[in-house]
């Protein structure tokens, strides 16, 4: 393979923690406070209970993907070797569906942040200039970005332990069971599981860094559990203290955190404006993560071909230059436009869900199509991966159900229909792959195999030390 379409091997286990809690920990600070509307408090804490248990069982069932197949494309390669080019250029368009309207609702929250600390800034200002700042950094090469986003997310983490430990004192179980604390019964909680998700949302990029990890067979495992055990942990205490505080009847804001513990200490107090100036560093880690992941999966598709050639170019950082400026330039417009931030997290979520659906069919098939692949981590079969799966469909159904069939956006002056955004994206991608991307597959696909694909299919051949659980 030519230089200029490889990338280089510089991350450790902590690194992928960094990578994959950095791309979620801006969830814990703003997004999942819309739930509150819809289900209520008690609501909201089911469907996160609900989501929890189906990010923990997907996330190790996404280990065994992940490691037995350590490849940039994350899920449009598992998916591309158990169902074929198509199923892998489907899988591929959903998380970018995920990774390209994730950005923008971080960045619209980000200049939220920013003007709450400072009013004069005004927040779309704040909310393109910093997207714009994170796709420049991102060009400086992975070991150098993946230390950004260790420390960003270390800081964001002790942020989140200052706000617990201010606002644990002064939770009132009033503010917890009340009138609002289940507003909507179990639909409530059905339409609550979209903003749950949107506290783990991302978790999974880490995979798209796998071919970046010194040795992803072991590594990768070890970076994915610890994310997860930190984010869950967040979760409960997050919901906990900004309901206690009376959060969760509130006036819904993009900066639910200072907001909550203004209602305490008053507006313009040190702690929470503390706590605002810190979850910058969420929403930067989040915001610079996820940029991360989508320009892998970009590079990834257009390496093999599913998008054009040139999109899979690397500088001599080993950074995806055009994968990382062409879609950062559609998730800019998005987030300019800063009407629609709500819509873009269902957008975002849709996307996600529905490739993690993917990916635990892919992950069924591959157990039958190739049972001697190599597997140095493999999950508890098939239980695991069921329970992922079963709960995946239920909170799609949820997602289409309760928010895409009930979202409308704003272009150009105009009310479309979500569904209608979702059905172009897609039938768009499907005419694009008929006319021009199968060719391109089938041509590359002539050409040679990457080493890293090489690697996974030599499953017969090696022997490591095999992980189970």
């Amino acid at each position: 393979m030519s230089q200029t379409h490889e990338l280089k091997k510089h991350l450790k286990p902590i690194h992928l923690w960094a990578i994959s809690v950095g791309m979620v920990i801006s969830g814990q600070y703003f997004g999942w406070n819309y739930g509150f509307e819809q289900g209520g408090i008690i609501g909201l804490a089911i469907a996160a209970v609900i989501v929890t248990i189906f990010y923990t069982t997907f996330i190790f069932s996404y280990s065994e993907l992940s490691t037995s197949i350590p490849h940039a494309g994350g899920p449009s390669a598992y998916a591309k070797r158990a169902l074929g080019p198509f199923g892998g250029f489907m899988a591929g368009v959903a998380c970018l569906l995920e990774f390209v309207f994730a950005p923008p609702a971080i960045a619209v929250s980000t200049g939220a942040y920013l003007h709450f600390l400072i009013p004069v800034i005004h927040p779309v200002y704040a909310t393109v200039g910093v997207f714009i700042f994170f796709i420049l950094i991102n060009l400086i090469g992975v070991k150098e970005a993946a230390v950004i986003e260790l420390v960003a997310t270390i800081v964001a983490l002790i942020g989140l332990a200052i706000y617990y430990a201010a606002g644990l004192p002064h939770i009132k179980m009033d503010n917890i069971l009340n009138e609002y604390s289940f507003v909507n019964g179990w639909t409530g909680v059905l339409a609550a599981i979209p903003f749950g998700v949107w506290f783990y949302l991302a978790i999974e990029g880490g995979a798209m860094a796998a071919e970046e990890v010194e040795n992803p067979r072991k590594d990768i495992p070890k970076g994915f559990i610890g994310g997860i055990l930190t984010l869950a942990t967040a979760t409960i205490f997050t919901l906990l203290v900004t309901a206690g505080l009376g959060g969760g009847k509130g006036e819904l804001a993009d900066y639910p955190l200072p907001q909550a513990l203004a209602s305490i200490y008053g507006e313009g107090s040190a702690i929470p404006t503390t706590v605002a100036v810190i979850g910058l560093f969420g929403l930067i880690a989040s915001l610079h993560g996820i940029i991360m992941g989508y320009s892998r999966q970009t590079y990834a598709l257009a390496r093999e071909g599913y998008l054009p050639r040139a999109l899979a170019k690397v500088n001599k950082k080993g950074a995806p230059v055009w994968g990382l400026l062409v879609p950062g330039a559609i998730a800019v417009i998005c987030a300019g436009s800063a009407t629609f931030a709500n819509a873009l997290i269902i957008l975002s979520v849709f996307g996600a869900v529905t490739m993690y659906c993917i990916s635990m069919v892919s992950l069924f098939i591959l157990r039958k199509k190739e049972p001697n692949l190599e597997r140095p981590f493999k999950v508890a079969y098939p239980i695991v991966p069921g329970i992922a799966l079963a709960l995946g469909l239920l909170c799609l159904y949820s997602i289409v159900r309760y928010s895409v069939l009930t979202t409308s956006l704003s272009i150009f002056g105009m009310t479309v229909p979500l569904t209608y955004v979702i059905g172009f994206i897609f039938i768009s991608a499907i005419l694009y792959y008929v006319l021009y991307g199968a060719k391109q597959v089938k041509l590359i696909s002539q050409e040679s195999d990457s080493p890293i694909e090489l690697l996974a299919v030599s499953g017969d051949h090696q022997k490591t030390e095999t992980t189970s659980i």
